[in-house]
């Protein structure tokens, strides 16, 4: 059984992937793995069996995409606002959670993340910490965790920069993991062959 956190999970799905399918016809949370799981649904499950509500910020009109991850638990919410980046998304979905404690951060397209890094971020989310990310050789990556005291600037948030003005504070603990998954982003159709391997 995976350590159960306080968190709330939040797991970012609006973006609209067009370095993967630059015509928009194929959505690449919802290719498949080896093992047939889609991204998305991999990257839910991931998270929730970590955290015990996972909020999945969707943008409107991916209704497909929106089943797959209600199917894999997860409480859906389209953006109105996800046109205008990561940050937008991120604000959504942190709204969406109002009476949350803390959130850890996921993104839809990061189906390897290990499920012991995602409880390290937990734990120090659980036990106090401010901000937490990953650190994989030296490189940041996902899943990031914000307490409650970052509401506000969380609600804040607009754009393409996501949170990333939040980690430039002194409040950030890195969690050293041998994670490789931390980094593993799915951007163009290459990146999904490395990973169904």
């Amino acid at each position: 059984m995976a350590y159960a956190s306080l968190a709330t999970g939040v797991l970012l799905a609006a973006g609209y992937g067009s370095r993967f399918d630059p015509d928009g016809v194929h959505n690449k949370l919802l290719a498949r793995l080896a093992d047939g799981t889609s991204v998305a649904h991999e990257s839910a499950h991931r998270l929730l069996r970590v955290v015990p509500r996972v909020i999945a910020v969707v943008r409107p009109g991916s209704d497909p995409l929106a089943r797959v991850l209600n199917d894999a638990g997860c409480d859906v919410v389209f953006s109105t606002d996800a046109q205008r980046g990561m940050g937008a998304s991120l604000a959504a979905g942190v709204e969406a959670s109002d009476d949350a404690q803390s959130w850890i951060v996921a993104l839809a397209d990061m189906p390897r993340i290990a499920i012991e890094t995602i409880e390290a971020i937990a734990r120090m989310l659980d036990g106090g910490a401010s901000i937490v990310a990953p650190v994989y050789r030296g490189q940041r990556g996902h899943p990031v965790g914000f307490g409650a005291a970052h509401r506000d600037a969380l609600l804040a948030l607009d754009g393409d920069t996501g949170a990333r003005a939040l980690f430039a504070l002194p409040t950030v603990t890195r969690v050293e993991v041998d994670d490789a998954g931390i980094l593993a982003d799915i951007d163009t159709p290459e990146d999904l062959r490395k990973l169904q391997k």
